[in-house]
């Protein structure tokens, strides 16, 4: 593959905070079908899914905004992004017996290859990339 250049497929699906996170999931392991992740990956694909929830649920949540998930497949990571409308990054925290909340991006730090969030002119987005090849196909 010529480096120069690079092919992609994507979606893109806003989530208005009266959604909940089982539709922002189902529309995800629909793309992930089409790719046909379901079959050689599943437990990739429920790390994914896992982490689209968690996403979604925080910008729901902690930014009070409509989540706009986009997932990308460039053929070597596929990246989980979600873009909310407040300013506040995110941070993993261990996860407390205090509290119900907080495991969000502790989770999505435990199961995504790799994770960055990205300040933009109005709120964030969150990415999260998970590279089948970087994790051997699941065999049971």
């Amino acid at each position: 593959m010529d480096e120069s250049s690079v092919r992609a497929v994507g979606w893109a699906r806003s989530l208005p905070m009266d959604t909940e996170p089982k539709a922002a999931r189902d529309w995800a392991r629909m793309h992930l079908e089409a790719l046909g992740w379901t079959d050689s990956l599943a437990r990739t694909v429920d790390d994914v899914l896992l982490t689209v929830s968690e996403l979604v649920t925080n910008a729901h949540i902690h930014a009070h905004s409509t989540a706009r998930l986009v997932m990308v497949w460039d053929g070597r990571c596929l990246h989980i992004t979600v873009h909310d409308d407040s300013v506040a990054l995110p941070r993993p925290r261990e996860p407390s017996g205090d509290r119900l909340g907080g495991r969000g991006m502790f989770l999505v730090d435990a199961l995504a290859d790799a994770w960055e969030v990205r300040p933009c002119p109005h709120g964030k987005s969150v990415t999260a990339c998970f590279s089948p090849s970087a994790t051997s196909a699941d065999s049971d």
